[in-house]
């Protein structure tokens, strides 16, 4: 060996020392993931000076930037497709360091990124890049371009061998974190969930005599035992998700979790990250990787409730993933197999919304498999009063009663009631009409018994808004004698008011269910002094 040689062989041994401890010492440091790769790109500029560095992870088919320096910020955004960039391609197969010189036909996947030199072709320039392992699987890839042909030499060819041993063990260390990282989100909101139905001391079992609910009940031993896809339907507020927990309950699966996502009470933009997840940069607020109700219902049951309102573009998406079992995160293109049972819910009529061509025929015909009707609680006879007397004991441990129960004219009244809101009605009827029925009693008595004025029944105080769509007869029959304009209106005010309170004041669900654009619903709405102009969603 000469004496250049040697001189240069100790100079790079010592750039090697210096770019090499750095790292070494934070494979043990707690660093946020981007700070690791930019200390990761800096210390390979200071062992190979060049003028641009990046790393860039594999993704399926695409290599994506996951750290730049000296390359324009906006590569951070872009994704390179392997089979377009024949350089990327010879990286990869390689099994060390490559080299494309100046001379190189190949086309530069970085021509007009470098920073300073916008617009320019960058024909002359040395490339430099070698492919990072993590056990015998490619990794990614790590880059070297610099503006000045011949920079590059077989001394830095061997250094950048060296150094990729330690870049695979930095990338390996920062997959892993994140890996810990997104399993502690996972088992977080697993545990959510889990404390959500433990806060429920029992599922409210579904209760009924009635032939009806017998028969609905006989059908839920039956299906519930099997894997099959159920669709649930039934007018608002008649126990739709309670139907749901008895399916679950029924199956094989009683001990995983039963996840449930209100597909209409989330913005259009977040429907597919949370059915089927995210990974960081997916979109802006994406600072991490996360699972969605599909991935966190692996194994156990998913309930879609309000499936009717889910988007055209989404429930192709949801589609694929019953058909196949397989899905894909939002941004990303590997895929994630997921073992869910699946149950929907609707107060739609989903065979007429297919007819309309706001619901895809082959979505409904795989999730109505096995169709579910949940009977109106008008169909149900008694089982108002049975229902009643669960609400009532309810009531009467939360106000601290020795007993609370319902005059006979009362009980008559519910009966004789045609409840257009269902069981929901009820229960809610019962929990206020206790709670003022007990703050006009002085003194505070130990037995209280509501009354037909308690329940408010006679006056219509308990009469909602009665929405077309649920129950049009009963609709028709309360419309009141009165100007055909002041009918009109009070029409239309009781099926915006209703519509809002079944999407949880969601303006643009309710703009759906009701057939117009959302800001002449607002208008509309301001108009008949449901809100003011001025407060329009």
């Amino acid at each position: 060996m000469c004496l250049y040689d040697f001189v240069l062989v100790k100079m790079t041994s010592n750039a090697l020392l210096h770019a090499l401890v750095p790292l070494v010492d934070d494979l043990a440091r707690d660093l946020a993931e981007g700070e690791r790769y930019r200390r990761l790109l800096e210390a390979v500029r200071t062992l190979v000076p060049c003028d641009a560095t990046a790393l860039l992870r594999l993704d399926g088919e695409w290599l994506v930037p996951l750290a730049v320096d000296g390359l324009s910020s906006d590569t951070l955004g872009r994704r390179f497709k392997v089979d377009e960039h024949p350089r990327f391609q010879l990286l990869l197969q390689s099994d060390g360091p490559t080299r494309f010189p100046a001379g190189s036909r190949l086309p530069d996947p970085y021509d007009g990124l470098v920073e300073g030199m916008e617009g320019e072709q960058l024909e002359v320039h040395d490339c430099l890049g070698c492919v990072l392992r993590v056990g015998e699987r490619p990794w990614g890839l790590l880059t070297l371009d610099a503006m000045e042909a011949g920079r590059f030499s077989a001394h830095d060819l061997d250094a950048l061998q060296t150094f990729s041993s330690l870049a695979a063990a930095t990338v390996s260390v920062a997959d892993r974190l994140q890996l810990l990282a997104s399993r502690a989100s996972d088992e977080h909101q697993r545990a959510e969930i889990y404390r959500a139905a433990a806060a429920e001391t029992a599922p409210r079992p579904l209760l009924g005599h009635s032939a009806v609910i017998r028969r609905l009940l006989d059908e839920v031993r039956t299906v519930g035992a099997s894997d099959l896809t159920v669709l649930v339907t039934g007018e608002t507020g008649v126990g739709k998700e309670l139907v749901a927990q008895a399916l679950h309950a029924a199956s094989a699966r009683a001990m995983r979790p039963l996840v449930s996502i209100n597909c209409a009470a989330l913005p259009e933009a977040l429907v597919e990250s949370e059915l089927f997840g995210h990974v960081k940069g997916a979109f802006s607020g994406a600072v991490g990787d996360r699972r969605g109700k599909f991935e966190l219902a692996d194994g156990g049951t998913l309930l879609l409730d309000e499936v009717g309102e889910l988007p055209l573009a989404v429930q192709a998406k949801l589609l694929r993933v019953l058909q196949s079992g397989q899905l894909q995160r939002l941004g990303s293109d590997r895929e994630h197999h997921v073992d869910v049972r699946l149950i929907a819910a609707t107060n739609r009529d989903l065979a007429e919304e297919v007819r309309k061509g706001r619901f895809r025929a082959d979505l409904y015909h795989r999730l109505s498999v096995y169709p579910l009707r949940v009977p109106p609680l008008r169909e149900r006879g008694r089982d108002v009063l049975l229902l009643s007397g669960a609400f009532l004991d309810e009531n009467r441990s939360r106000l601290g009663l020795r007993n609370l129960r319902l005059a006979a004219e009362a009980q008559a009244a519910l009966l004789a009631y045609d409840w257009p809101g269902n069981v929901r009605e009820l229960e809610h009827l019962i929990s206020r009409s206790a709670l003022k029925a007990l703050s006009r009693q002085t003194p505070r008595p130990a037995i209280l018994t509501l009354t037909v004025a308690d329940l408010g029944l006679e006056e219509g105080e308990a009469v909602p808004p009665v929405s077309a769509h649920d129950n049009p007869a009963a609709a028709r029959a309360r419309v009141p004698a009165q100007p055909l304009k002041q009918a009109v209106e009070g029409y239309q005010r009781g099926l915006i008011a209703a519509a809002l309170r079944r999407h949880g004041d969601n303006w643009s669900a309710a703009a759906r269910e009701l057939g117009v654009d959302r800001a002449n619903l607002a208008r509309l709405a301001a108009r008949l002094g449901l809100k003011s102009a001025a407060t329009e969603p």
